[in-house]
């Protein structure tokens, strides 16, 4: 047998990092799946092929992060070989060793915004985004589409590409008011440089394959078709699933493996998923073979006949529902815009962020600057319950050279109290500072 497309697999299951020994999120997560992996065959497949993952640097996730009080204080060695494994997805895809990557890895990152105190939602850094910044630096400018499949609002990811034009983040979940975080409305679009490009779809508890597939035909696609990025990113959680234990949907691993064919993203990467005997080795399994161009019919859970994937025909009237008003947003950003920002020349965000795992409470504030040259920089200033403060500035890619100065007289300017400190990103020059 041999793969339709070189697919190169990342597997990487932390066996030294857990929550605790019987929290949801640990190595047991890859375990299943790796034993399916081999009594399948995969390994034999021609043009599948297995790579390690590479260790990110303290470089690598200072170009995304703010954490306080720093790197090395809140990443472990498992999160930097998690992004890691993104890193090497990305690098088998645009050096063209593969066609196509797919990063099974862990912990997950989609819930880690731009600050950084702690765990939060199971995640610590966004391996994603650590990723996709590595990429830039290397390859070059890319246009990039990442569709968030997991069951939770991908918050973090959110987050940090709310103002990037060039980072499409279309995110399909539980509604908000169902789940954990509690975010993702669909009336949140993106900030002043980038309206429109963020793109929640929240879902009603029982949304099952027939919805999702709804959702990427008249939702995911269309808006694919005409934003044209150069790469797509299946952010794959996999807690969808109609066995999930934390969730309330009813997605299968036909489902899973279907929309991964339909989509057909260049990289993907695992994020949730806690059914781990139920889901995990199905769904892995359905979506690698799906990658590599190859039948996946036969991938099914010992109780798929049962029909528990199923959904109602009220759930289906609320997808098509939910699904219509999305698209109509899409298409009318800038009228939209129009009507959030008016003329103002600094857009500023109140956000307060739980760390559930952590126990932290962060209250934030966030100013985009508005800039008809560029996307203008932003500047973000925290504190904790803690006691912590920090204050960040991030210079985007492409900002004009007014957007740069400021960002530098600003860092400049910020006087350090206490366990105040500043931080800031110049994205184009691969730049970070701390004082």
């Amino acid at each position: 047998m041999t793969a339709k497309n070189k697919l190169g697999l990342i597997l990487f299951p932390a066996f030294d990092w857990a929550i605790s020994p019987t929290h949801p999120e640990r190595e047991e997560r890859l375990l299943y799946t790796q034993d399916q992996i081999m009594e399948e065959g995969i390994e034999d497949i021609e043009g599948i092929d297995f790579y390690n993952p590479d260790i990110a640097t303290v470089g690598d996730v200072d170009r995304v992060h703010f954490c306080h009080p720093d790197v090395e204080s809140v990443v472990t060695k498992s999160h930097l070989i998690a992004a890691g494994g993104v890193m090497k997805a990305f690098d088998l895809v645009l050096s063209h060793q593969a066609d196509k990557s797919f990063a099974l890895v862990r912990p997950p990152g989609h819930h880690a915004q731009r600050v950084v105190y702690g765990d939060r939602g199971f995640c610590i850094i966004n391996i994603e985004a650590v990723g996709l910044a590595y990429a830039r630096k290397k390859y070059g400018d890319l246009r990039v589409a990442i569709i968030d499949t997991d069951c939770h609002h991908g918050d973090g990811t959110e987050d940090i590409f709310w103002n990037d034009p060039d980072t499409l983040v279309i995110s399909f979940h539980q509604d908000g008011r169902t789940l954990y975080p509690g975010t993702g409305a669909m009336t949140d679009m993106g900030g002043p440089g980038a309206f429109g490009y963020n793109v929640n779809i929240p879902l009603p508890p029982g949304t099952g394959d027939e919805g999702f597939r709804h959702v990427l035909e008249h939702v995911v696609m269309p808006i694919l078709e005409e934003y044209k990025p150069d790469l797509i990113i299946n952010s794959a959680g996999q807690d969808n699933h109609y066995t999930d234990p934390l969730t309330n949907m009813n997605f299968s691993a036909q489902g899973y493996a279907a929309l991964n064919h339909r989509l057909n993203p260049d990289i993907a990467v695992l994020e949730g998923g806690y059914s781990i005997q139920g889901a995990l080795p199905y769904v892995n399994t359905g979506i690698i073979l799906a990658m590599a161009g190859l039948d996946y019919s036969g991938v099914v859970e010992p109780d798929y006949s049962l029909g528990k994937w199923r959904q109602s025909q009220q759930v289906t009237r609320q997808v098509h529902a939910i699904s219509q008003q999305v698209y109509e947003q899409w298409k009318n950003k800038q009228i939209l815009a129009r009507h959030r920002f008016g003329s103002d020349k600094v857009i500023t965000r109140q956000r307060q962020v739980y760390y559930d795992t952590a126990g932290i409470m962060e209250t934030q504030s966030q100013e985009f600057m508005v800039c008809h040259a560029c996307t203008g920089f932003n500047l973000v200033r925290s504190r904790n319950d803690r006691g912590a403060r920090m204050v960040g500035i991030t210079i985007p890619r492409k900002a004009c050279s007014d957007c740069r100065d400021e960002g530098y007289r600003l860092f400049e300017e910020v006087k350090i109290t206490g366990s105040h400190t500043t931080m800031l990103q110049d994205v184009d020059r691969d730049i970070f500072l701390r004082k």
